[in-house]
């Protein structure tokens, strides 16, 4: 089993920046991948970056050149750094740990743009 626990959501204003952090614990694999995901009213959950099993990063569209995501590994922690933030980033971001074929989530945390 593996827990994650997400943090740093809110509400800001266009433009502005959070930083989402995401601590997994329990029985994390050395082999696995781990992001961020989110969710919008009436919407379906979609990737928003993520590092992959090998290593590499993956963004949507909709945010490459504004999202940042990072890690540190000695603390098993990913964080998403969101800059230029849009209405349209408004949602609830779930942090995922996809490790031998299962998928783990956070509860989720609010993020919300007021324009």
């Amino acid at each position: 089993q593996v827990q994650l626990v997400e943090s740093g959501g809110g509400l800001v204003q266009a433009g502005g920046s959070l930083r989402l952090s995401c601590l997994a614990s329990g029985s994390i694999s050395s082999i696995h991948a781990m992001g961020w995901y989110r969710q919008a009213p009436g919407k379906q959950r979609e990737l928003v970056a993520v590092f992959t099993s090998g290593g590499r990063t993956n963004y949507a569209d909709s945010v490459k050149g504004r999202f940042t995501i990072s890690k540190d590994n000695a603390k098993n922690t990913v964080y998403l750094q969101m800059n230029s933030l849009k209405p349209e980033d408004t949602a609830v971001y779930y942090c995922n740990h996809h490790t031998l074929g299962r998928d783990y989530w956070g509860q989720g945390t609010q993020v919300t743009v007021s324009s």
